[in-house]
């Protein structure tokens, strides 16, 4: 799919799109294309539910007197309707209705008067069909052609034009890294996995990232118990990858991102059932969502330092495989009794997130993990759980995902839940009680962060759709990226 940015031209063939505001408001575009159709749109309107709120679509096939092979109305709602974030929204909804019909080019014409001006909304149009176009095809060797969309062309036209495409250059950058994400969780088990999942990313230098991949030699130098002892029953070798861009000052201390990445979960010995294996190929969200992070802001030449650092094994049960009882000792010294295998997340991340304080010293550390089902139970499927222990650092991530369309809610930590993983043999054990699970786990995690502004995002609800969105089709969402960039742009590059 080819996005483009042009001055406003009605004698171009094909699909066109154009603004009707709430209450059946034409803009100036949808005024013009009325009378040439002899009115087309107000025939159709009049027959039609279609009042003009935000992110209404209507097609109108066949009009007479104009070029154009179809109508498209989109609805802009209030001028006050239309922020960053609902622009991308409506043009991912745009996006999907004419991928849907017979057309291989469209037109969208973007009028000014809305709350946005419009060469960035144009801009965060493109940006949000850019994200829905996103299709996982590389394993279906009999799509039929009906299955394929037909549209291959998009063209936005707005006044200044050139303006749009300046603004939409570091959101297209900003899509590359999402689609990387979203590739990487989509693939199968069989194909990613620690070794080629770090070979995957070693591919991002290439974008100005240090890309530096620790083996299993390295790992047991640095005491990595914790990971090594959830890696030990696979026979993949595990992988930490760091990945290092240097935007900023060098005497600027990085803010760094930290991601669970287990490539496929079985449960190890405390072995999940059949069904609950069926999604567990994307346990490595987290990862992904760090590496996409890292890319966008490379992508897109940020102002700051970073460092992401993510974890890589694969929990599998076999006579190698970790043992509920078992004492394993953490690249900290801290000693963990690890009761249930499968709360192994957790145990990757402890060392990973210990070895970035020690090395990079970093200003804040958020990291990704699909860590938890009991958050999907409180949240669902529609916000990740954030748990932080800096409220400055919990407020700028809730705005920052207010502002993307990538919504958390902020969890309790307190001492009460700390306590039910107190261990009677070793300094912690990996499980508490039961009840609170995604909140232990957090407490868990806290032992890991020292005085370190932290905090801690689970997003076993949000990494993967069953359902469509307007910026995110089926499958791998890619969750997180748009976050953490918005968050980097808006407090880290000053």
């Amino acid at each position: 799919m080819k996005f483009s940015f042009a001055e406003p031209d009605f004698g171009k063939k094909g699909a066109i799109a154009v603004a009707v505001a709430e209450g059946r408001k034409l803009g100036s575009a949808a005024v013009r294309l009325d009378r040439a159709s002899g009115g087309a749109i107000a025939r159709a309107l009049a027959g039609s539910k279609f009042t003009g709120k935000l992110g209404e679509l209507l097609d109108i096939p066949g009009p007479s007197g104009i070029p154009h092979s179809r109508i498209v109305l989109y609805g802009l709602g209030k001028p006050a309707d239309l922020v960053e974030g609902k622009a991308e929204d409506l043009g991912g909804g745009l996006l999907a209705l004419l991928a849907g019909l017979p057309d291989a080019a469209a037109a969208v014409l973007v009028d000014p008067g809305a709350g946005l001006a419009a060469p960035r909304a144009a801009a965060h149009m493109a940006y949000g069909a850019r994200l829905r176009a996103y299709r996982f095809d590389k394993y279906r060797t009999k799509l039929k052609p009906e299955d394929r969309p037909k549209l291959e062309r998009a063209v936005l036209m707005v006044e200044d034009s050139a303006r749009a495409k300046r603004e939409f250059a570091p959101l297209d950058k900003v899509a590359d890294a999402v689609f990387f994400a979203r590739d990487l969780v989509a693939e199968p088990p069989n194909v990613i996995y620690p070794e080629s999942m770090a070979q995957r990313i070693k591919s991002l230098s290439r974008l100005g990232l240090t890309v530096e991949v620790l083996g299993l030699r390295e790992l047991r130098k640095l005491g990595m118990g914790a990971l090594l002892g959830v890696a030990q029953g696979s026979i993949h070798e595990p992988r930490v990858v760091v990945m290092r861009w240097s935007g900023g000052p060098k005497s600027k201390p990085p803010i760094a991102f930290i991601g669970k990445g287990v490539t496929f979960d079985s449960g190890g010995l405390s072995l999940k059932t059949s069904k609950g294996m069926e999604d567990m190929k994307w346990d490595m969200a987290g990862s992904a969502a760090v590496v996409g992070t890292m890319a966008a802001l490379a992508g897109r030449r940020a102002k700051a330092n970073a460092v992401g650092v993510i974890g890589l094994v694969e929990n599998m049960p076999s006579g190698t495989a970790q043992r509920p009882g078992d004492i394993v000792t953490s690249a900290s010294g801290q000693t963990i009794e690890v009761l249930n295998t499968d709360a192994e997340g957790r145990l990757v991340l402890a060392d990973v997130l210990w070895y970035c304080i020690d090395r990079f010293k970093p200003v804040a550390m958020i990291d990704l993990a699909t860590l938890t089902g009991a958050i999907i139970t409180s949240l669902g499927m529609e916000n990740a759980g954030l748990f932080a222990n800096d409220d400055a650092l919990a407020n700028d991530l809730l705005a920052a995902g207010k502002a993307v369309g990538e919504p958390v809610w902020r969890m309790p930590l307190a001492e009460s839940y700390d306590k039910q993983i107190n261990s009677d043999i070793a300094d912690v054990k990996n499980i508490g009680d039961g009840n609170a699970g995604s909140i232990v786990a957090a407490q868990f995690l806290k032992r890991f962060v020292g005085d370190v502004p932290w905090a801690h995002l689970d997003i076993a609800g949000v990494a993967w759709s069953k359902k469509d969105a307007p910026t995110v089709p089926k499958g791998a969402t890619g969750w997180g990226i748009r976050l953490l960039d918005r968050l980097v742009r808006e407090r880290y590059e000053r």
